[in-house]
């Protein structure tokens, strides 16, 4: 893992289904930090999320569940 990731590239989960209510996930970031960022692309200057590769795994689980 490199501790200097370069610009931070947003992919929208494919679940979003297109109606603005979509989360955003950087890979690439991922892959460089072992952190996975997650934001709404409604407010992409907002806040991120960080999560541990298990957090995110979790967060993917509850969002399949409810739907």
């Amino acid at each position: 893992m490199s501790s200097t990731p370069g610009p931070v590239e947003w992919v929208k989960s494919t679940y979003s289904g297109g109606e603005g209510e979509c989360v955003e996930w950087a890979p690439e970031y991922a892959r460089a930090t072992g952190a996975v960022l997650v934001r709404d692309s409604k407010n992409p200057d907002g806040p991120r999320l960080a999560l541990s590769p298990e957090g995110f795994a979790g967060l993917v689980a509850f969002a399949k569940a409810r739907g």
